[in-house]
């Protein structure tokens, strides 16, 4: 089992967007191949027994490309480690495996992918773990729920989905670390072109690498980010023992997807900012829930902690449900599809689809409610959709 310590300090200081393309992407020695090569192997031969090549012995434990995938990741997230999962759920049970007995307490907000509750909620609970949610921007009201219940992990997802509710990471995570509690950050929305949760003061990184940091809609994967030795050294084991690791192809397609990341997200979140001014006062829109909004109550604490604001925004529809349900099948270059991140701009109607979940409980999205993922299309045609969509609704 090889460290994922981040070992390339010759881009230390350099740009996100450089760092992005060459952080564990050194050229193939041999050939001079720019693009190092795919390893599809699942065993390594060994120089006599106990001789590992380069410290690889069998797949599961460690490979080349995912090494690769993990250093660029490391290097992204600021992070002394990082490390590749099959999918986002595969590594938030991994992380929470690593750090929860029976009768450790969650912190989590009231607005976090339904995914990750319905895990800790669904699997975790029954194994004796006891879970909260708590409105993650009343700091107060986190600060006493974290002492009240003795929590072992506060759960933050900023910009949340699908309310987009920005919350302080900074913040937080001195209430988190003043309980004694680890401080978790879901950055899959923000990516970390846009957002650094560890230097604000997180513990741990989690993405869903499908999502912005692959791109394409052609890969599912996870990871996690963390500086702790100790943590890491937790993770890593259980990444080994357990074994839901991402395969060499995930690997490389979510690293080719990283290397575009700082220009695609600049055109995503362009175009989302374009649609929400666009869309803000349509009479047929309730809400525009986009954090580069200045109406929106996150925005000033959005414009410190991110660089940009993304390209996910929701709408709520005066109409109710049935208003909201026919926009979501009335667009077309907005595919009606669950997931994001991806080039292509997608719609979807959570309460049935990504947080169908949570429905009944504390968690329910607004039925009223519509996401949107912004892809990198002309803006101008994206615009010209929604708002034919919309006349639609008359």
């Amino acid at each position: 089992m090889r460290s994922t310590v981040s070992t390339d300090h010759n881009l230390d200081g350099l740009d996100f967007a450089t760092r992005a393309i060459h952080a564990g992407q050194a050229f193939d020695p041999t050939t001079g191949s720019v693009v190092p090569p795919v390893y599809l192997t699942s065993t390594f031969v060994q120089d006599g027994i106990g001789g590992f090549r380069g410290g690889y012995e069998y797949a599961r434990s460690a490979n080349p490309t995912r090494d690769s995938l993990q250093e660029q990741l490391a290097s992204l997230e600021g992070g002394a480690h990082a490390y590749s999962f099959a999918s986002g759920l595969a590594a938030e049970d991994t992380l929470l495996r690593a750090v929860l007995k029976p009768g450790d307490h969650v912190v989590m907000g009231n607005d976090v992918y339904g995914g990750t509750h319905r895990l800790v909620n669904r699997v975790f609970v029954p194994w004796g773990i006891t879970l909260s949610t708590v409105e993650m921007t009343d700091l107060d009201a986190v600060r006493a729920e974290v002492a009240a219940t003795g929590a072992k992990v506060l759960w933050v997802e900023t910009p949340s989905n699908p309310m987009m509710k920005i919350s302080d990471i900074a913040a937080l995570a001195e209430i988190g670390h003043s309980a004694g509690a680890l401080v978790v950050v879901d950055n899959t929305f923000a990516s970390p072109y846009l957002q650094q949760p560890l230097a604000l003061g997180a513990d741990v990184v989690v993405h869903s690498t499908t999502k912005y940091l692959g791109g394409h809609s052609d890969v599912v994967g996870g990871a996690l980010v963390i500086n702790d030795d100790e943590l890491a050294n937790k993770v890593g084991f259980l990444q080994f023992g357990i074994g839901a690791i991402s395969g060499p192809m995930d690997a490389w397609l979510t690293t080719r997807g990283i290397k575009t990341l700082a220009v695609r997200i600049d055109r995503h979140s362009s175009n989302a900012l374009s649609i929400a001014e666009a869309l803000v006062g349509h009479p047929a829109i309730e809400a525009v829930h986009y954090p580069g909004l200045e109406s929106h109550p996150g925005h000033q604490l959005a414009s410190r902690q991110m660089r940009a604001f993304g390209g996910m925004l929701s709408l709520q529809f005066v109409g109710g449900p049935a208003v909201a349900r026919a926009f979501a099948e009335a667009t077309t270059l907005f595919q009606l599809a669950e997931s994001l991140g991806g080039v292509e701009s997608l719609i979807g109607y959570p309460t049935e689809m990504t947080h169908a979940s949570v429905r009944g409980t504390a968690l329910e999205v607004p039925e009223n409610l519509v996401r949107l993922s912004v892809g990198i299309e002309s803006v101008d045609d994206l615009l010209a959709d929604l708002l034919t969509a919309l006349d639609t609704l008359a």
